[in-house]
């Protein structure tokens, strides 16, 4: 008689016992993971779980200390990342991979093996663009974009690689809502194709929708594994950090509510021909409230942070106001020493030097919070600046000297937001506040922006996210192709309405010519 037996198909990707250590941490301890063919995984864990580094130790970026690697049931070493390509493994990374310099297409062409002829690649790059919803421009420089569009190239570049496995680490941090359903759509496809996909989100609600299971790092090991779809966000959250997670407590804002900064008919015509022209901006912004900007990626919001911040300084001085003096003329240090507290949405290179120490960092900004004395530098007191920071906001790094560049994308977020809130502003500019962060972190930062608005900062918030909007703004307006929306309460208003705005249709648009679709 005979028996018949069917062989169990090779998980497309397998670890079995990943360690990395580096000089001060140890990263990833004894993972193993298993990635069936046409599986959406995902991995799950607080900022400095590890996930990053096994994402980059799997495409070959960095090398594992100890264990082994699979490759459809065959034992390999991924040497480095052009390797990982020709075996079929493509990666989205959270910090954007991209040449400043080159454009779209020629980014592009760096990934392919065999690119095409320009004109054809720029074609390819508009027809899966569109054909996904990530709509972006193969001539524009890299620089001239958008962290939004910018996530939008690392994608379409993956997707011309025809993976086999597709590693996405926060693919989706600064997409629109639109943007999420539409790449949903296409990763479903991908899987449905065979294509194994590891999908790494601090966003709960989007992994119990889209992925199959779920591996829980916490302190670089495995806590769990999980089917996301039989669990809740809030459960999921619990094996993320061992705890339920806290709700934003509003309270009540200081009384006073003195105007803090004032945007008067600002009008910029962009120097950068792929930029965002700013129209007849008109925005107050109170002591004592949070004041949010919805709107899709590339419609002006980098213009207008440029023009706030000091970073682009105006032609005339009036069209900006900081605590009622007009400040258009004046340098970024000029409008600080007004009181103005700013988060970029880069955080290496704009929020931080990358190669600097967390202490030096601190200084930066904070030189006028008595770190300076005779024009010296008091070394002690920055340091301690730098270590209150990094216990109050329970940034995971080794210690005040350790080098911005070596902290994961989180907590160097985690880092950035809470040296500007300890510096007590008047007023505070925050773009995309908690960007990669985990759901815990990300709580902690929305309760202390509201914490501060209660003490009496006014604050101005840039945000993707309209979850994060209506979670602890007082007001939202939308800024679409330029233009700016009515500032509304956000009590008075809900997502339909904004997404619809975001589209440049919101009342009175028309007489302002805003257009009538993004």
């Amino acid at each position: 008689m005979t028996e018949n037996r069917t062989t169990a198909p090779a998980p497309r990707l397998e670890l079995r016992g990943i360690r990395k250590v580096y000089p001060a941490v140890v990263a990833n301890d004894g993972v193993n993971l298993r990635v069936m063919a046409g599986e959406i995984h995902a991995v799950l864990g607080e900022n400095g779980a590890g996930k990053s580094t096994l994402m980059k130790i799997i495409y070959g970026v960095t090398r594992q200390s100890a264990g082994d690697l699979y490759w459809e049931g065959r034992k390999l070493q991924v040497e480095n990342p052009a390797h990982a390509r020709r075996l079929g493994i493509g990666m989205v990374f959270q910090h954007f991979s991209l040449f400043e310099t080159l454009t779209v297409a020629e980014n592009v062409a760096l990934a392919l093996p065999d690119a095409p002829h320009p004109r054809r690649l720029a074609q390819r790059i508009e027809q899966v663009s569109e054909r996904y919803g990530l709509p972006v421009d193969p001539h524009r420089p890299v620089h001239a974009l958008s962290v939004g569009e910018r996530q939008r190239v690392e994608i379409v570049r993956c997707l011309l690689q025809n993976p086999r496995l597709l590693i996405m680490d926060e693919p989706t941090s600064v997409l629109t809502p639109q943007a999420v359903r539409k790449l949903f759509d296409t990763l479903r496809q991908l899987a449905a194709e065979g294509c194994s996909i590891l999908y790494i989100s601090h966003k709960l609600d989007e992994i119990q929708a889209l992925c199959h299971s779920a591996t829980v790092l916490r302190g670089g090991k495995v806590s769990g594994t999980c089917v996301p779809a039989q669990e809740t966000p809030k459960s999921m959250a619990r094996l993320m950090i061992g705890k339920d997670l806290p709700v934003c407590q509003h309270g009540a804002p200081a009384a006073g509510g003195e105007l803090r900064l004032r945007v008067a008919d600002l009008s910029v015509a962009c120097a950068n021909p792929f930029g965002t022209d700013l129209k007849q901006v008109h925005l107050d912004v109170h002591a004592g409230e949070i004041v949010g900007i919805a709107g899709v990626s590339g419609n002006g919001q980098q213009e207008l942070l440029y023009a706030l911040s000091g970073e682009q300084p105006l032609a005339e001085k009036h069209p900006v106001q900081i605590c009622g003096v007009e400040a258009g003329r004046m340098s970024p240090g000029r409008r600080r020493r007004l009181g103005l507290g700013f988060v970029p949405e880069e955080r290496l290179g704009r929020g931080a030097v990358p190669r600097m120490s967390l202490a030096e960092n601190a200084l930066l900004t904070g030189h006028r919070a008595g770190m300076l004395a005779g024009g010296l530098i008091r070394a002690r007191a920055v340091r301690e600046f730098a270590r209150q920071c990094i216990e109050r906001y329970t940034v995971k790094c080794g210690g005040p000297q350790a080098a911005a560049k070596s902290l994961s994308g989180g907590n160097l977020q985690k880092f950035i937001v809470g040296r500007e809130i300890m510096l007590a502003p008047k007023l505070l500019i925050v773009a995309q506040p908690t960007w990669g962060v985990d759901v815990g972190a990300a709580a902690f930062i929305r309760q202390s922006l509201i914490d501060l608005r209660n003490a009496g900062t006014a604050i101005l918030v840039i945000s993707e996210e309209l979850d994060e909007l209506f979670e602890i703004c007082d007001r939202i307006a939308v800024i679409a192709k330029g233009r700016l929306s009515p500032a509304v309460p956000a009590a008075q208003t809900d997502v339909e309405q904004i997404g619809v705005w975001m589209s440049g249709m919101w009342p009175g648009a028309d007489a302002a010519g805003a257009p009538h679709a993004a």
